[in-house]
């Protein structure tokens, strides 16, 4: 058995979808790169997000972002973990969102530099108990073997801290509906799916791409933009996205990713769009 598949199976849970049986099972929750202008602005601290998901949003699923964390000090990170814990939430995700690196580098110096610094990540992920991370695809598509060898070298670190790794559909692969399964299938079924309802070049590439990503999906960002004076997305059609989630069997963690420059009219936002998803999930 390969050293890698040893380790998944080993550490159980963490590259399957939830199950009815499993607490993210139908579970609403938000990524918190919602907030980046506020927390930019100094309105907002992720610290204090636990409380507001209790109190305001009513959810417990969240998905974080690096750049929308204070510190990666181990102080810092366990408290926050603590906080979560106490209100109720859950942190699922880590986002990798350094800036600079490229661990697809043609440059194998460059490639290790990414790799290190993700590993670093992945160690902070293991301190907030953290389920997955998704490193940060780039713009310019690369050398697919590159990135299936960073994605298994990731996988051998993250597994034996019961962590699992993600692909989302960013950069390169926003126009190709295949991107995600293809990636999956060179890397092995370690590697899950988190697509995001909003990474799309257009309308056509959407749909195609959440109809073949979702059924190898963990977890998905729902992402949602402006809403219009009459309470539409005019963007695209976020039921129909749902939708292909749900006909491939994907029951959650449903992460609302969605933005707004009055704070309070993002959290009341964010609350009406999990109220439709709440009801989508019906019966």
């Amino acid at each position: 058995m390969r050293r890698r598949s040893f380790f998944t199976l080993a550490a159980g849970t963490i590259a399957c979808r939830a199950s009815a049986a499993d607490p993210l099972h139908r579970e609403v929750g938000v990524t918190t790169g919602s907030f980046m202008r506020h927390i930019t602005a100094g309105e907002f601290r992720i610290i204090d997000l636990p409380k507001i998901m209790r109190d305001e949003l009513g959810m417990k699923v969240i998905d974080l972002m690096t750049a929308t964390l204070e510190s990666v000090e181990p102080r810092y990170l366990e408290r926050l973990r603590k906080s979560s814990a106490d209100h109720g939430c859950v942190i699922t995700n880590l986002k990798m969102n350094q800036k600079g690196i490229d661990m697809c580098s043609a440059d194998a110096a460059e490639r290790k530099r990414a790799l290190d610094e993700y590993k670093r990540t992945i160690d902070a992920a293991a301190l907030l108990g953290a389920r997955w991370v998704r490193p940060l695809p780039g713009n310019a598509r690369p050398d697919l073997a590159l990135v299936a060898a960073g994605y298994r070298e990731l996988i051998d670190y993250a597994a034996p801290k019961g962590i699992g790794l993600l692909v989302e559909n960013f950069g390169w692969m926003q126009g190709d509906a295949a991107a995600i399964p293809d990636i999956i299938a060179r890397v092995g079924p370690e590697l899950r799916a988190q697509p995001d309802t909003g990474n799309w070049t257009s309308d056509e590439v959407r749909y195609s791409g959440l109809a073949k990503a979702f059924p190898l999906a963990v977890s998905c960002d729902f992402k949602a933009f402006e809403f219009d004076a009459e309470g539409k997305h005019p963007r695209y059609d976020l039921k129909r996205c749902f939708q292909k989630g749900w006909d491939a069997g994907f029951r959650g963690p449903w992460c609302i990713e969605h933005f707004a420059k009055d704070l309070k009219q993002l959290l009341g936002e964010m609350v009406m769009i999990r109220d439709w998803l709440k009801a989508w999930m019906r019966p």
